[in-house]
C-alpha cells in the first residue's frame, strides 16, 4: 500500500515502515559519530521507550555506551490495511540497529502502568540481565487504569482556578490565534496527578526493588518540562505543574530511601514529540524558540539533547537545582535565547509567523515522529505494513 501522512488534529494516524527505520537509522549515526562515552550502565530499562527521549536514550545508552536495553511502550500493531504506529516500527527498528551492532535488546509492549506488564519485565531482567543499573521513566500518557482501583483517569491540560486567554498555533492552516482555556476542576487536577505525577515511577522502583532487580549503583531518571514564563500559564502553574511537583517529591523520597544521588528529574528542553504537540500554547512556542535557537546555533533535538545528558551530566556530581533536577534545558532558558523569544512573542501573528518563527522546522520534526519527509525514502512506492524493512 502507498502510505502517506493522515494528520487529525495534533496528532498523525499513520506512519511510514521504511520511514521510521530511516529516522532511527540517522540517530544511531549521529550518537555513533559522537563516540564512545565512558562510564555508562550497562544494564538498562527504559520506560516509554519508542519515541522521542525515551527513543533517543535507549539508543545513547547502547550506542554510546555499550548497553543492554530492555524498553517498555504501549503500541498500536499493524493490520493488513492499516499502520502501527509509529513506536511499533521505532521498537522493531531499534532492534534491528542493535543486534547487527551485537547489542542485547528487548521490547515488551503493553500498558506500563499494569502490574501485570511489571511482572513481565521483572521477570525479563531476572532471565536476561540479572539486576538492572538504570531505569528511565520517558512516559506520556493521557490516560491510566490504575492498578490497584481499575479506576481509568484521564489527564486534563488545564489552568488552576481561572481561565486563561493564551497566544497559540494552527500548524495545519499556519494561524496564529487567542484561545480561552477554562480552568480544571478538582477532580481532573487530581486525575492528572495520577496519571503524570510521580506514582507510577515509585511503583516501578518498589516492584524492582522488592524483586531485586536494583543494582548497586543503581540509578533512575524522569524526564520532565518545565519551561518558560511564556508557557507557565498552561504548563507550571496549572494542572501539568501539580503533577510536576508530585514527580520532585517522588524523587525526593526515592533519594532519601536509596541515596542522596540515585533518583533525578531530568528537565529538558522544548521538542516535537507527540506528547508536546498536544498542548495549547507549546507549539507556538516551538515554532519561535527553534528559530531562535537555530539562529544562535543552540537548537538541539531530541537525540542532541539525550546524548548532551550522558556526556556531560550523568556523573554523580553533576550539577542540580534547589529542587534536586538535573537541568538540560539550560540553553532554552539562558538569558540570550528568552530575550529574544519574549521579544518576538507580542509580534507574533498570522501574517509574521514566517519571518519570526520557524513553522517549517516544526512541520518536519512532526512528521519525521511518524516516518515521514525522510531522504532516501521513496514515499510513492508500495509498502508493507506489517513489517519493518531492513535498511541497506
Amino acid at each position: 500500500m502507498i502510505i502517506q501522512p493522515r494528520i487529525r488534529g495534533f496528532i498523525c494516524t499513520t506512519a511510514h515502515p521504511e520511514g521510521c527505520a530511516r529516522n532511527v537509522r540517522e540517530q544511531v549515526e549521529y550518537v555513533r559519530g559522537r563516540g564512545a562515552i565512558e562510564g555508562l550502565p550497562k544494564r538498562v530499562l527504559v520506560l516509554g521507550c519508542s519515541t522521542g527521549y525515551g527513543l533517543a536514550s535507549r539508543i545513547v545508552t547502547t550506542f554510546a555506551g555499550g548497553a543492554r536495553t530492555i524498553g517498555v511502550s504501549f503500541e498500536k500493531p499493524p493490520a493488513e490495511t492499516k499502520t502501527a504506529s509509529a513506536g511499533w516500527y521505532n521498537n522493531r527498528a531499534f532492534e534491528q540497529e542493535a543486534r547487527s551492532a551485537g547489542y542485547d535488546a528487548l521490547t515488551i509492549e503493553g500498558d506500563a502502568f499494569s502490574d501485570e506488564v511489571k511482572r513481565q519485565v521483572v521477570e525479563a531482567i531476572r532471565v536476561e540481565f540479572g539486576q538492572i543499573d538504570l531505569l528511565i521513566y520517558s512516559m506520556a500518557a493521557p490516560a491510566r487504569t490504575h492498578p490497584r482501583t481499575g479506576e481509568l483517569q484521564r489527564s486534563a491540560i488545564k489552568p488552576l482556578g481561572e481561565a486563561v486567554r493564551l497566544k497559540t498555533l494552527n500548524t495545519d492552516k499556519a494561524e496564529v490565534y487567542e484561545a480561552e482555556i477554562q480552568p480544571a476542576t478538582d477532580e481532573e487536577a487530581q486525575a492528572t496527578v495520577a496519571v503524570m505525577g510521580g506514582e507510577d515511577w515509585g511503583m516501578w522502583i518498589d516492584a524492582l526493588e522488592v524483586a531485586g532487580m536494583l543494582a548497586r549503583d543503581f540509578r533512575t531518571f524522569n524526564y520532565t518540562y518545565l519551561g518558560s514564563e511564556l508557557t507557565w500559564p498552561i504548563y507550571w502553574q496549572g494542572t501539568l505543574g501539580k503533577a510536576k511537583e508530585d514527580v520532585d517529591r517522588t524523587a525526593a523520597a526515592l533519594r532519601e530511601r536509596l541515596g542522596p544521588d540515585t533518583a533525578r528529574v531530568v528537565a529538558l528542553k522544548a521538542a516535537v514529540t507527540q506528547a508536546s504537540s498536544a498542548i495549547p500554547v507549546v507549539p507556538l512556542y516551538g515554532t519561535v524558540l527553534f528559530a531562535v535557537m537555530k539562529q544562535m546555533g543552540l537548537h538541539e533535538g531530541c537525540i542532541e539533547q539525550i546524548d548532551r545528558l550522558f556526556r556531560t551530566r550523568f556523573a554523580w556530581t553533576s550539577e542540580t537545582d534547589e529542587a534536586g533536577r538535573l537541568r538540560l534545558d539550560d540553553w532554552e532558558l539562558s538569558v540570550p535565547v528568552q530575550a529574544e523569544v519574549l521579544r518576538r512573542w507580542p509580534l507574533l501573528s498570522t501574517e509574521t509567523l514566517g519571518s519570526l518563527a520557524d513553522l517549517e522546522e516544526y512541520r518536519t520534526q512532526f512528521l519525521r515522529l511518524f516516518g515521514f519527509g525522510l531522504a532516501g525514502v521513496d514515499f510513492h512506492k508500495d509498502a508493507d505494513p506489517m513489517s519493518v524493512p531492513a535498511l541497506a
